[in-house]
């Protein structure tokens, strides 16, 4: 959400940011409909003084008999409670007419976030790793034989249609100690704190987090009008919704593991083999909740962890900077992170980590309390990837598969496999 009172100090500026990102300038319109709404609460303001002033007056028309004008000023008194009530319904109108103006509006990015119209425009920040050399041409992951049998679309399709998997047997268990060994390194060397979160949100907590009511579509919504997540950053963000917190709280940082929901709305024909693209996923998040002064600090961190993770198993990536035209509705600065899958011979996304300044916290009325005493302050929200779990299982397997059809998997992984680090070309753990 943006402050109504940034755009009217520096309209020319707001319109300049929203350039950047392609959009068109809007500053004109919103202080027109901004200017409408606080004249109609400044008529209504005065209709109510007049309403008081003639309200006191009653009583004294009515002390010295004057009937003629104790029954105007009752008339009087009825007109302007009449037009006060009629502005400020208008006013109200105008109000949520310009705060669901505000809300579809996407943050402005930050001075450092390069320009450019879309991914091709992203700029590589660095890379890590060796890419592998095999002496056979790699598979994608559901092509490769130890794999292949326990990573079920046709079932999965039986039973929910596309763009689901049923994993099983050793898969399944590789896919769950991914996410464990995930969430222990950024509880046990990251300090952030485990939640186990909702995956079923009111709209009010979609909203806070900027994915209503723009993105309504993304997100799948229940019969009785919960919403299953998108990421569980919805959930832990939202935690704070509505707080002031004392500023030695912060920062706070919290990581989930959760399943997570997308319509994957206007991807037809984008991905459609294997489990790049599903519309159930796991995924195990960060968000930080943080000082204003410390948010850019906060989301290279956030990086460094995200980062870390993907260093531990071994899999060569790449972090890229989203430029200006690729960048998500609420971030203000994202850094994608891109694990090496081998199987298409490219680098694919599996970690995103944003930051969104003040955006969502005043969509959520989440401030502080400084130090000093001053005045509540907004808080900052980040959030990224720690990561998604099933592309992490891809890359694993891609960047581990041997001639033979089995993978070697990462040493980091044994206690989570009981020791066993070969999937064998029959799909067994040993």
């Amino acid at each position: 959400m943006h402050d109504i009172r940034a755009i009217r100090e520096n309209p020319a500026a707001f319109d300049a940011a929203l350039a950047r990102r392609g959009d068109a300038a809007m500053s004109s319109d919103i202080l027109a409909l901004d200017e409408s709404r606080r004249a109609k609460i400044q008529a209504a303001e005065t209709a109510q003084a007049d309403q008081n002033k003639a309200a006191k007056a009653i009583g004294a028309a009515k002390a010295k008999g004057d009937d003629a004008e104790f029954e105007r000023l009752r008339a009087e008194v009825a007109g302007k409670k009449a037009e006060v009530a009629a502005l400020q319904t208008e006013a109200k109108e105008l109000d949520a007419k310009l705060t669901d103006v505000l809300a579809r509006i996407p943050n402005l990015p930050a001075e450092d976030v390069p320009q450019g119209a879309d991914e091709d425009d992203n700029v590589e920040v660095s890379k890590w790793g060796a890419l592998p050399n095999f002496a056979f041409d790699p598979k994608e992951h559901f092509d490769i034989k130890g794999v292949s049998a326990a990573m079920d679309f046709e079932t999965a399709a039986k039973i929910s249609g596309a763009r689901f998997v049923l994993l099983k047997g050793a898969v399944a268990r590789i896919h769950r100690a991914l996410a464990q060994f995930m969430v222990d390194t950024h509880v046990d060397e990251n300090g952030l704190t485990e939640v186990n979160s909702p995956v079923l949100v009111r709209d009010e907590a979609m909203y806070g987090t900027d994915k209503l009511p723009k993105f309504g579509d993304d997100s799948y919504q229940t019969t009785n009008g919960w919403w299953l997540v998108p990421t569980s950053e919805v959930p832990l963000t939202y935690s704070v919704a509505g707080d002031t917190l004392d500023e030695a709280a912060l920062p706070i940082r919290m990581t989930a593991h959760t399943l997570c929901f997308r319509s994957e709305a206007g991807s037809a024909g984008k991905d459609t083999s294997g489990m790049l693209r599903q519309h159930q996923f796991e995924k195990v998040e960060m968000v930080s909740v943080v000082h204003p002064t410390k948010s850019d600090d906060e989301q290279k961190r956030m990086l460094r962890c995200a980062e870390g993770i993907l260093e531990k198993l071994g899999i060569p990536y790449r972090t890229v900077v989203l430029c200006t035209g690729d960048m998500g509705f609420g971030a203000r600065r994202t850094f994608d992170i891109e694990a090496w899958v081998p199987g298409q011979n490219t680098y694919r996304e599996i970690s995103s980590v944003s930051t969104t300044g003040d955006f969502q916290a005043r969509r959520m009325n989440a401030r502080f309390k400084p130090a000093d005493g001053g005045k509540p302050e907004y808080l900052h929200t980040l959030n990224g990837s720690g990561l998604a779990v099933g592309r992490c299982l891809i890359a694993v397997l891609e960047n581990g598969q041997q001639e033979d059809g089995s993978v070697k998997l990462p040493e980091v992984l044994a206690p989570y496999l009981g020791g066993r680090l070969t999937l064998t070309a029959a799909g067994d753990l040993v």
